[in-house]
């Protein structure tokens, strides 16, 4: 912000800028009313500086700043005036999940991973307390503010919705019954009102032309009585989408349901493997007995009868054992393809839980302006789609495990099968709705 304090300073502006609070705020926790009375501190502060007429001190807010500083206003008379820039009307939310949900489009990703996973994601996030202030509403506290404002944003903004925020908020500040407002959009201009050369992606240091300027002259007017009255101008802004609400979960969408889903997934799908690993590790230890002092005696002095005998039965042994070979083959033949099918449940099913959240949070930490999804393939990141044909053959393979469940009569095997088989149908819905078996 210091470009722009020096920008409007040049215009004959006293400008005060001051660090946002570390203390009480952080990627899960900040309070948007602790917030404005820090502002209202700066204020006060700065209506207390020698050459300052404490009557013509405003506020000024970007992004954030813009449910910040229209809340302080409506809370103190103090201020004069207020200025935003890339202000959002919409609730925190569903302006993240937007800017999120642009930002993979702009990437060329579509399909479920944009409409059912991103969007699903941020609502349990949101229903952990993982999300800081999500429904907070912003058009009574805009409907609320007294003062004049100017509202300014950059046609190519890709944090804020900039087509659908402006009439939310002029509909809100008319609602209260001010109309002493002014909204300019700047072409070539990002969320900050900066030039950007490539749609809103990357930011240039300079300001848009005439942003400093415009700033001046309009408080200029606004601290001498002599405010515009709904006064609107400047190109219409771009956005592709239109952002979509983000409601509460019901319960079976709860942060809470998607935890107990995922507990029954480790403990199904992993809990399978781990039952044999403690089985091949007991197996060990009892085919290891051991040797009395008689059998080493008679291991070690075996007497001619008992070489002849041995030498005598053992063509006989090896046609007695001969015979039994196929049949223990044919046997076991079945339970391979069950044993199979269950080890691909196993390792799928947590494969694309694990995998499939650890993928999503990736795009959340990255995404916003332009998202780094990875190789693409029609219009598909290669991840995702492994992700989702991870998923079909995990359905398969539950189908073919609960058949060999069906069958299978040793209790212990029964048990631990069925925990696998359960762990797999709930899979099914789950990944419906995450979208991992949605195109």
């Amino acid at each position: 912000m210091l470009g722009e304090a020096v920008a409007f300073a040049r215009q004959g502006l006293t400008v005060l800028i001051y660090d946002k609070r570390s203390v009480n705020y952080s990627l899960f926790h900040r309070s948007y009313a602790q917030l404005a009375d820090d502002a209202l501190g700066a204020v006060a502060t700065l209506r207390k500086e020698p050459g300052v007429d404490p009557g013509k001190v405003g506020i000024w807010g970007l992004s954030e700043g813009g449910w910040v500083a229209p809340l302080a206003a409506s809370k103190s008379k103090d201020i004069a005036f207020v200025v935003v820039v890339g202000a959002n009307a919409l609730q925190p939310l569903r302006q993240q999940t937007w800017a999120v949900a642009a930002g993979l489009r702009k990437a060329g990703v579509g399909g479920s991973l944009v409409e059912h996973a991103e969007p699903k994601l941020y609502r349990v996030i949101a229903d952990g307390d993982m999300f800081p202030e999500p429904y907070y509403d912003p058009e009574p506290v805009l409907a609320a503010v007294r003062q004049p404002v100017l509202a300014i944003w950059g046609v190519h903004d890709l944090l804020t919705p900039p087509r659908e925020t402006p009439p939310i908020f002029r509909a809100a500040l008319e609602k209260g019954g001010n109309r002493r407002y002014t909204f300019r959009f700047f072409e070539k201009a990002d969320h900050a009102a900066h030039v950007t050369p490539d749609g809103g992606v990357t930011r240039l240091p300079e300001l848009a032309p005439g942003y400093a300027e415009l700033v001046g002259g309009w408080v200029a007017k606004a601290t001498s009585g002599q405010a515009p009255v709904a006064e609107v101008s400047g190109p219409a802004p771009v956005q592709a989408e239109d952002s979509v609400g983000t409601p509460p979960p019901a319960w079976w969408e709860s942060a809470f349901a998607q935890t107990a889903v995922l507990a029954l997934f480790l403990a199904g799908f992993a809990g399978y493997p781990a039952v044999a690993v403690v089985r091949r590790i007991r197996g060990r230890g009892a085919a290891r007995p051991t040797p009395t002092n008689e059998t080493t005696a008679a291991h070690a002095t075996p007497t001619a009868e008992t070489a002849a005998v041995r030498a005598t039965s053992a063509k006989e042994t090896a046609a007695v054992r001969s015979t039994p070979a196929k049949e223990t083959a044919a046997v076991r033949s079945t339970p391979a393809k069950g044993t199979a099918a269950a080890r691909v449940v196993s390792a799928g099913g947590l494969a694309a839980a694990l995998g499939g959240f650890a993928y999503l949070f990736y795009l959340m930490s990255t995404g916003g302006k332009l998202a780094a999804p990875g190789p693409m393939l029609l219009g598909r990141p290669l991840v995702w789609l492994a992700l989702q044909a991870v998923a079909v053959a995990t359905v398969v393979a539950t189908a073919l495990a609960a058949r060999t469940w069906r069958r299978e009569r040793a209790t212990g095997e029964r048990v631990r099968l069925g925990l696998l088989v359960a762990a797999g149908v709930a899979f099914v819905p789950w990944a419906f709705y995450w979208g991992l078996l949605l195109p």
